[in-house]
């Protein structure tokens, strides 16, 4: 589950995205350089393999620790793709191209926004989408929605099996787990599946929040959203607290989190990009990357404990967010006041990463002792003992 939005003005494009997945999913941030191929290369993508291409792009993603596709990113001509889980009345079959894979195509052979989605439709009317796209449960499937931008315009492309639509976007606009183009939706929508989802909450807020935003600071804020007058996350027995966009697991059927946030500002000749690496952007760092200038984050996050940052800051989150209303607003401060300089001066990243690392730490000492009480409803202690003891976590 997931949302993303761009906003298109005179100036360039805002783009975001919160990915969100099962919750020992970690998720890998990582740069490919653009590359040649010979003639009759092929491309293994997370479940099929299919033809590969002279030369593709050099991207900047974040995936799944499992799987060749990705959830977010952007390439070396400043392109950005996020994709989300839609839920239709059409087939779905065992074994294709993923959304991700989709995503991380068309950022490879796309060097615009219309490109890419020129790729993205031809891919899936040639090689249809399907195959497991759960970490917890392999067998969990989905179509997929998409928002592409780049530093003159954006578009939204929903799909449907090998069925597909694109909207060109005016303003502000935001999807989430359900389709939102009229006529398609109308015409290929599981309203069941969607409305477990949630979507039907978090895009109409996203969408209000997208049409008030002028920066990139305010597109951070919109991915750490709770809802109106919310200061941290509200649980429901069916579906944990994925009714907002900083989304966090606990509920009987449905549990994901916020796995990934991305955020990016695209002008002609002048991109950022800002990316928290780690899980729940209420309480953690965006930090400046760029496509052309790698850093090395030490050791991949994988679905158990590890030395990752993905997994230090899971720690941490996870004693936090036991009982959030002790430091969370601190911590929040925190990263504001950081991001609000950076802004105005991007640190280069490996500094900005060594600095999250370092409040990680202090975080830890000075805020989090060994035993907080747990305040959360009994539903998500539950889930949450077992993902636990099911990552080694605590």
């Amino acid at each position: 589950m997931c949302d993303t939005l761009a906003i298109v003005n005179e100036d360039g494009v805002f783009f975001a995205k919160n990915s969100d997945r099962d919750v020992n999913e970690g998720q890998v941030l990582e740069w490919h350089s653009a590359q040649t191929f010979p003639d009759n290369a092929q491309c293994e993508c997370t479940w099929i393999t299919i033809p590969q291409v002279a030369q593709t792009h050099a991207i900047l993603i974040s995936r799944p620790f499992w799987m060749w596709g990705a959830e977010i990113g952007t390439n070396e001509h400043g392109v950005c793709i996020g994709n989300e889980a839609v839920f239709t009345n059409q087939p779905y079959t065992k074994k294709g191209l993923l959304g991700m894979d989709l995503l991380r195509l068309g950022l490879e052979r796309g060097a615009s926004a219309a490109a890419a989605c020129a790729v993205i439709t031809g891919l899936l009317e040639e090689h249809g989408q399907g195959g497991g796209c759960g970490y917890e449960h392999r067998g969990f499937t989905y179509h997929n929605s998409f928002i592409v931008a780049d530093t003159r315009e954006a578009y939204v492309l929903e799909t449907a099996g090998t069925h597909w639509a694109l909207e060109a976007i005016q303003g502000a606009r935001s999807i989430s787990n359900g389709l939102t183009i009229p006529d398609f939706a109308a015409k290929y929508s599981d309203r069941i599946k969607t409305t477990v989802s949630a979507c039907r909450q978090r895009q109409p807020r996203t969408q209000s929040l997208a049409e008030k935003a002028q920066s990139a600071g305010d597109c951070f804020s919109i991915l750490r959203d709770y809802g109106a007058g919310q200061s941290g996350p509200v649980y429901h027995w069916l579906n944990g607290a994925m009714a907002a966009p900083c989304m966090h697991g606990g509920g009987l059927v449905a549990g994901n989190q916020t796995a990934a946030s991305w955020v990016s500002e695209l002008k002609p000749g002048n991109v950022h990009h800002w990316v928290t690496g780690t899980s729940t952007p209420s309480a953690s760092l965006f930090k400046p990357v760029s496509v052309h200038a790698p850093v090395d984050l030490g050791v991949a996050p994988e679905g158990v404990v590890n030395d990752s940052l993905w997994w230090c800051h899971e720690r941490m989150a996870r004693k936090l967010f036991r009982n959030p209303g002790t430091h969370l607003g601190e911590i929040q401060q925190q990263c504001t006041t950081l991001e609000t300089q950076w802004q105005d001066k991007p640190p280069h990243s490996a500094e900005a990463f060594r600095i999250h690392e370092e409040l990680l730490q202090t975080w830890e000492r000075d805020l989090l002792p060994a035993q907080i009480q747990d305040t959360r409803p009994w539903f998500v202690k539950r889930f949450w003992h077992s993902r636990n003891r099911a990552a080694g976590c605590l």
